[in-house]
């Protein structure tokens, strides 16, 4: 079954169409420099970067997977959403400081200052390759599966407009563009999805009734450790892994950071963003609960467009389809928009460091069309993602991710940390996640007959990360005591012991007392609302 719209739900739709349109064009006219087109001009307020850090993060695969999730288990994959709570804390508290001190365009860009260009290489390539071969991929494969059920577009049509309409404005206006339409797609998709949910609880006659309708530990978020999916070992010791890595070293979100007009608007809106990373547990693994209570035909990832398909009376589609279109379109934006800056500041400036200022703009949007098309010629390729392969490309962050996050740790609390051992512990991550990804495939389609090999390819993906971060953390020690000391002028400013601020940075970076106490007692306030809701729901 999929939507018939009325002609209010459609006016609803061209609207939402309409306002992003019109504020990516808006911020076209408005690009001068690389630092406009790419981080905004430096002036994002905390507000909106706290919107544009959860629009981005939330995308297809979360209405898709969180749902499908909370429909065959419970609350349990909640967990990702909540530990991001702290994570960003992490990012606001600890990292927020030297990124801006720095004031690098790029991720990449933070990992040269610090142990060397060979670090650089290695995270601009397997970033761009990841954006292109999961993000982009994901988004159009979840993103196409979830309007062909709720709207009966194919899947070709639904990839191509997602395409398209994000392209437009993204390639126009830049990160400044990205970061204002996905202001506004916060309050589309949060609208949308509370809309939902409050109908889907009333329809199951409220929480008592949800709760009288599913298994009993669908309401408890903490598994045994012998849980295949969420053992509480992995999701204690292993998820804060992934969510480092993703929250605070990707360049997907931590563009969005570096915009920010100083250090206060730049923390703030971490703490913002941390508050609302609360509602997808409440907006989108409860309504795959509600669907399993109400279609018990259902399988995990059809648990949202059935509640969208049989649930939503006559003018209220407009607006969940809506902020359904919001979510795929804002990721979508953000993978675009990363994407350009890497190529554009990692790899061809730094192969044409004499390029002008509307050089860079020209290619950073040249970038962006190219990865437009690369998007639509990968059109044709979806019918060939399997829901097997899906998954395989949700995992693949734990594979990738540990050697990642411990180069960053270690890099800015461990002023001993070298370029070979980074290095070193880079490549060593690499081969150990891309060894894990093969064999788990090859696993899946004939189990491997040794012993220790079967294990290494079946071990639940959350404690591999750990086995791996720690594996990835002894190359970086060992090697980096066994080698040269760094020079102590190289990581002036990108260590906590030689945190030094120079006097031109410290009107840039410098903190208003008032707003810096708010910061502090909000973050104590969501730290407290986080173990709230872990011992209501243990």
């Amino acid at each position: 079954m999929v939507l018939n719209l009325a002609w209010a739900d459609l006016i609803i739709i061209l609207l939402y169409f309409g306002i992003i349109f019109f504020i990516g064009f808006y911020f076209s006219r408005k690009e001068k420099t690389s630092t406009d087109y790419f981080l905004a001009g430096r002036h994002v307020g905390w507000f909106a970067i706290g919107a544009s850090l959860f629009a981005s993060n939330i995308s297809s695969e979360h209405f898709i997977g969180l749902a499908g999730s909370g429909a065959a288990t419970g609350m349990a994959v909640g967990h990702f959403e909540w530990l991001a709570s702290f994570i960003l804390l992490i990012l606001g508290w600890v990292f927020v400081p030297f990124y801006l001190r720095s004031k690098v365009f790029t991720m990449p860009e933070f990992l040269e200052r610090r142990y060397g260009s060979a670090s650089r290489w290695y995270l601009t390539t397997v970033s761009i390759l990841a954006y292109v071969l999961t993000k982009i991929s994901v988004t159009l494969f979840a993103g196409g599966l979830l309007l062909k059920q709720v709207l009966g577009w194919d899947m070709y049509t639904s990839a191509i407009v997602m395409v398209i309409a994000t392209g437009i404005y993204t390639v126009a206006g830049g990160l400044g563009a990205v970061i204002y339409t996905e202001l506004i797609q916060t309050f589309v998709l949060i609208g949308g999805a509370v809309v939902l949910t409050l109908l889907g609880l009333h329809e199951v006659g409220g929480l008592a009734g949800l709760k009288q309708s599913v298994p009993p530990d669908f309401f408890h978020m903490f598994k045994p450790m012998s849980d295949p999916d969420f053992p509480w070992t992995g999701i204690v010791f292993g998820a804060p892994i992934l969510g480092i890595w993703y929250w605070c070293t990707d360049q997907f979100i931590v563009q969005r950071v570096l915009s920010a007009k100083n250090i206060d608007h730049a923390r703030t809106g971490t703490i913002f963003a941390g508050f609302l990373k609360i509602l997808p547990v409440f907006i989108l693994v409860f309504p795959g609960i509600i669907a399993r209570a109400l279609y018990p035909d259902i399988a995990g990832d059809q648990a949202y467009p059935a509640l969208v398909t049989r649930l939503l009376p006559v003018g209220l589609k407009g607006i969940v389809v809506a902020s359904l279109l919001a979510a795929l379109m804002s990721s979508l934006a953000s993978c675009f928009n990363s994407s350009s800056t890497l190529f554009t500041m990692d790899v061809y400036k730094k192969l044409k460091p004499d390029a002008s200022e509307r050089h860079l703009v020209y290619v950073g949007r040249l970038a962006t069309t190219v990865l437009v098309i690369l998007g639509i010629l990968w059109v044709p390729f979806i019918k060939y993602i399997s829901s097997q392969l899906y998954i395989y490309l949700q995992s693949v962050q734990a594979y990738i991710s540990p050697p990642i996050a411990a180069v960053f740790i270690f890099g800015v609390f461990w002023p001993r940390a070298n370029s070979k051992g980074a290095i070193a512990s880079l490549l060593t991550g690499l081969f150990f996640g891309f060894m894990r990804l093969v064999l788990e495939l090859l696993n899946k389609q004939h189990p491997l007959s040794w012993a220790p090999l079967r294990w290494f390819a079946e071990v639940n993906f959350l404690h591999f990360a750990i086995l791996l971060f720690l594996l990835c953390t002894g190359v970086l020690f060992i090697v980096s005591l066994l080698t040269g000391e760094p020079a102590r002028e190289k990581i002036q400013g990108l260590t906590f012991r030689y945190a030094g601020v120079s006097t031109s940075d410290r009107e840039y970076l410098q903190e208003k007392p008032w707003w810096h106490r708010l910061n502090v007692l909000m973050s104590i306030l969501l730290i407290l609302t986080m173990l709230l809701l872990w011992w209501i729901f243990f």
